[in-house]
């Protein structure tokens, strides 16, 4: 493992995405405990996009056209979802007084389904991954496997973090209705504009 690749992965994590918009939202709405929750699913989330990486699914999805543009309008779709729950505020950033809340188990399957439909992210393990992998000892496998759970421990640590930070200023917002209101819209233009972002991504 160099700093090259804990640097570049870290960048990658730190920038903003659909996982730490949605994680953002969940301790916005629900606190420090659904902020973390949820950077767990998002996380888990990059399970499958690593194990496609590692069996060669990754290859199939950078030459197969119809493949990557299924996974890719999938996770349009998904993307505008969110945006109308949220605008509906039944989604990420809802904030339930009198209703039942929503389980840790329905928190972390949609940070999983955020992640798990994003196509880039095997483009990234695919393209990514492999410049840092070394031939030698343990093999290229067990190596990647280990720059893998690293990269899955950023993405925990730093989203934590979003999480914890939305909720140290959830007060401020859930006390009043016209900022919770105006929250929602822009989490709902995020998950728009994030949508047509990956509507117009070419592999």
């Amino acid at each position: 493992m160099t700093v090259e690749f804990l640097l570049t992965s870290l960048v990658i994590v730190i920038t903003p995405g659909t996982g730490v918009l949605y994680t953002l939202a969940a301790g916005l709405s629900r606190g420090g405990r659904a902020g973390a929750v949820a950077a767990f699913g998002c996380t888990l989330g990059i399970v499958p996009h690593m194990a496609a990486a590692i069996t060669g699914l990754a290859a199939l999805l950078h030459t197969s056209a119809l493949a990557f543009q299924t996974l890719k309008y999938a996770g349009v779709a998904y993307l505008l979802y969110m945006a109308w729950s949220t605008l509906r505020e039944r989604g990420a950033l809802s904030v339930d007084a009198d209703g039942a809340p929503r389980t840790t188990t329905q928190v972390i399957a949609s940070g999983i389904l955020v992640n798990i439909l994003n196509p880039k992210l095997s483009i990234f393990f695919f393209a990514f991954l492999p410049q840092f992998v070394s031939t030698g000892q343990g093999g290229p496998v067990a190596h990647m496997l280990q720059l893998s759970a690293v990269f899955m421990l950023l993405t925990f640590v730093v989203f934590v973090g979003y999480g914890l930070f939305a909720a140290a200023i959830r007060t401020h917002v859930v006390a009043r209705p016209q900022v919770l209101t105006w929250m929602r819209r822009v989490c709902a233009g995020a998950f728009v504009a994030l949508g047509a972002q990956l509507a117009l991504t070419d592999r």
